[in-house]
């Protein structure tokens, strides 16, 4: 299952969470987690005017927190690993992946 960020993708097979953002310079890995080793996600839904996104949280790290102004529009930096901004399309899709790793995680 895979959903189209704002700036990348994020996808999940069942076992691993793959996050796939799309650089301005050099093209960095792609970050994976592990399912069972996420201790929480957080998902906030994308309005029509603002963006939305997907975070994991994951043990021994600490969670970017959501940046203010015009610009981030309440979501987590683009440079935290762990997170994809989501445009309001896409919504539906991010809710299901959230969903299918919080069932996995057990």
């Amino acid at each position: 299952m895979d959903v189209k960020g704002v700036q990348g993708t994020v996808g999940f097979d069942g076992e691993w969470i793959t996050i796939t953002k799309t650089p301005f310079g050099q093209n960095p890995a792609p970050v994976r987690i592990r399912a069972t080793d996420v201790t929480g996600t957080r998902f906030k839904k994308a309005t029509r005017l603002m963006h939305g996104y997907v975070q994991f949280l994951l043990p021994g790290a600490v969670a970017a927190g959501e940046k203010g102004g015009l610009m981030q529009g309440g979501r987590p930096p683009y440079e935290d690993p762990h997170s994809l901004s989501i445009p309001h399309k896409s919504n539906d899709l991010a809710e299901k992946l959230v969903a299918a790793v919080e069932e996995a995680r057990g």
